[in-house]
């Protein structure tokens, strides 16, 4: 039986591993961790990956990947679950089946197909996927610009636009929307969030810095801890733009790698301790 007093919630992550240690898996377990929940995981593919680029891809089986999942549902109370990178249709296939039959509770998609870098990280199968077969389970999904884009076959280069986007997102059967703005310009990143009725705008302070590597990972990722750990929607999307900026803004001066750097997920930068 599960105990707030004794116990931490447990997340599932299902996503792909980024060698780098900024995205992926490994963002993944860094923002659930900081954001007071167990991480468990279930990985979806091998990258060969650092803060310049992705230069190799390599799927688990469609087998590998529900053995895994097994493995952890059948073990664990998992209270909220996370996806990232599938990768492939099929794989998208697996997710969508177990969430189709109630096993995933509170599901988060994050619907990883273009890497900060700019690289593609899907083909038009799996776009689709996502579109016709795992959204309509989604508690919330969290898709980036370029993402929305693809998943509505549309053109986003305003915040009108970005709530047009999260309004046919809704129509796909997601509970929730959440569409981050980060990619556009200004002074102000501002994230559209869709419940269905209303639409809220949550904003912060453009921060000057090159080291974004794995933002939309670690927004999705604390986003389904605070899901876990009982927060409602609101309070949740809130909690995870909060801490996400944050991350953001403590690697800033950081210079890890020659491209976009990762986040500062533990507040590193505040205790100047390294």
């Amino acid at each position: 039986m599960y105990n707030a007093a004794k116990t931490p919630p447990v997340v599932l992550s299902i996503a792909g591993s980024d060698s780098g240690g900024g995205a992926g898996i490994q963002a993944d377990i860094k923002a659930l961790a900081a954001n007071g929940v167990f991480g468990t995981t279930a990985i979806t593919a091998i990258t060969a990956q650092n803060t310049i680029g992705v230069s190799a891809i390599e799927l688990v089986s469609p087998g590998v990947l529900r053995a895994q999942i097994d493995a952890v549902l059948s073990d664990f109370q998992v209270r909220a679950v996370k996806t990232g990178m599938l990768g492939s249709s099929e794989l998208v296939e697996v997710v969508a089946k177990y969430a189709q039959n109630g096993d995933l509770p509170r599901l988060v998609v994050d619907p990883v197909m273009v890497a900060a870098s700019g690289d593609r990280l899907s083909t038009e199968s799996t776009t689709s996927a996502y579109r016709d077969r795992l959204a309509r389970f989604a508690y919330v999904i969290t898709p980036n610009i370029y993402e929305a884009q693809l998943l509505t076959e549309t053109t986003i280069t305003t915040v009108a636009e970005m709530v047009q986007a999260a309004k046919a997102l809704h129509r796909l059967g997601v509970s929730y929307v959440y569409l981050k703005g980060g990619h556009l310009q200004g002074p102000e990143s501002i994230d559209v969030f869709f419940d269905g009725v209303n639409v809220a705008h949550l904003r912060s302070k453009r921060i000057a810095t090159a080291n974004v590597h794995g933002t939309g990972c670690t927004f999705a990722s604390s986003l389904a801890a605070h899901l876990a750990r009982g927060r409602p929607i609101d309070e949740a999307v809130r909690q995870a733009k909060i801490y996400t900026t944050k991350a953001i803004a403590g690697s800033a001066t950081w210079v890890l790698g020659h491209g976009s750097g990762p986040l500062d997920h533990f507040g590193w930068a505040q205790r100047q301790s390294y």
